[in-house]
């Protein structure tokens, strides 16, 4: 271990040596390292540009913005957790195809009601560069599929949970009570003496005793807070109680609008909830259920994304030419619990499936075969056998219940993940260029 941290201080110091030395010139200046993250560098000019984006936003978004040096440490350790999980990702072989790329950008287009020109055109006259957005959405997509991977497996719900969950929540379909909350995050680091546990926890009494002062809560969140949300000023959205995190659902269900929460104490440090809002919603109990069926081809060392499309659609033309699609799922497809079945899902109500494999499904007319779709799972085709409208209101109430407790795990090992990633990797700071 000791070997490999010195490896790397070589590799930074050789790193600036080459930035201010490059062929034999001396130069005045080129740039400057602000860290060091295992064996990759973030520069000061990396740094400058991801500030001024977020202060953009800030602005736009008519936010206070803290001084210079506290916004450049809150946004240099955003950028330090990207980069460790761009390079998990990376050793872990998730990468996204051009296709894959082009269609998520073409759906954000489609959101903003334009098509890719349009939106081209829109964000230069917004003075943002297209090739820089694309990049950010390639990076968004590869960090979602490796926390899919790394987290979203590990995610296990229960019948007993969901029937706790409605004895105590009651339907989450009905209308209730929502939640616009904010978060602030004081963390305290895996294997934490009592001392810093102690600072941490003083800290965050501090933070409560300025809000609850008149502080403004998003310019403190920005300021101090170390939660993922900390550049949106600490806002987690609006939430159903089911969808508040465990730890502080009580705690929730016991405030008011406008009300600071004590310090909640979790493995990642101290919590401080903000009720910015509250109002009613209400739930869906009619829906669209479809009965679908799919061939599924992983990716793995012998098998990328180009070869898994070039079998799926080899699969394809044979299925037109008339062969059986549950025969051909049975002995091709990777999922092996649907390829029993034939490939067969069954009847599938909406969300019960990850949003790419849906958005393709939706778009099919019964009968119709896809092309090849990519999710986090690999690659599929799918094929719609029939659709329904239900009324299912028992069935949904314990889907909604169930997706609610799996997104709110989700969500706390998330936290507790990026906080380990965070502490176990080798980060160097340079304080002295802040």
């Amino acid at each position: 271990m000791h070997e490999k941290k010195l490896m790397r201080r070589l590799f930074s110091c050789l790193t600036m040596v080459i930035l201010l030395y490059g062929n034999g010139i001396q130069a005045e200046y080129l740039d400057r390292i602000v860290a060091v993250v295992e064996d990759d560098v973030i520069l000061d000019s990396e740094l400058k540009e991801e500030t001024a984006a977020i202060v953009a936003k800030l602005k736009a978004n008519n936010m206070m913005i803290p001084p210079d040096f506290i916004l450049r440490k809150q946004v240099l350790e955003r950028i330090v957790i990207d980069k460790l999980q761009r390079q998990l990702a990376e050793r872990s072989g998730i990468k996204i195809s051009e296709e894959a790329l082009n269609a998520a950008v073409a759906d954000i287009a489609r959101q903003n009601g334009m098509d890719v020109s349009q939106f081209r055109e829109q964000l230069q006259q917004q003075g943002l560069d297209y090739r820089k957005f694309v990049e950010s959405v390639r990076n968004e997509i590869i960090i979602n599929q490796l926390r899919s991977r790394e987290i979203g497996g590990r995610i296990k719900v229960t019948d007993r949970e969901v029937e706790h969950y409605l004895e105590t929540h009651g339907d989450p379909g009905i209308e209730k009570i929502q939640y616009h909350l904010g978060h602030i995050l004081i963390a305290i680091p895996e294997g934490a003496s009592a001392t810093s546990i102690q600072k941490a926890r003083q800290k965050a009494q501090h933070v409560v005793q300025e809000l609850r002062g008149g502080k403004d809560f998003r310019e403190t969140a920005i300021s101090f807070s170390d939660g993922a949300q900390a550049l949106q000023g600490g806002d987690l959205g609006w939430r159903y109680v089911g969808q508040v995190p465990t730890i502080f659902v009580d705690v929730v269900k016991g405030m008011q609008e406008g009300q600071i929460s004590d310090p909640i104490r979790s493995p990642s440090g101290f919590h401080v909830i903000k009720i910015l809002d509250m109002k009613g919603g209400a739930g869906k109990h009619v829906v669209t259920q479809t009965k679908v069926r799919h061939i599924l081809i992983k990716t793995n060392e012998l098998i990328d994304d180009e070869e898994a499309k070039k079998r799926l659609l080899r699969l394809r033309e044979r299925i037109e030419a008339g062969e059986k699609f549950d025969i051909l799922a049975r002995s091709n497809s990777d999922d092996k619990g649907s390829a029993l079945k034939g490939g067969e899902l069954g009847w599938v109500s909406p969300g019960a499936l990850v949003p790419p494999f849906e958005a393709a499904m939706n778009e099919l007319s019964a009968g119709e075969i896809s092309q090849p779709v990519q999710t986090q799972f690999g690659w599929h085709l799918i094929q719609v056998l029939d659709r329904k409208k239900q009324d299912n209101s028992e069935e949904s109430k314990k889907n909604q219940a169930r997706e609610e407790i799996r997104k709110r795990k989700i969500e706390e090992e998330t936290e507790l993940w990026l906080r380990r990633l965070r502490d176990e990797a080798y980060v160097d700071i340079r304080l002295d260029v802040l």
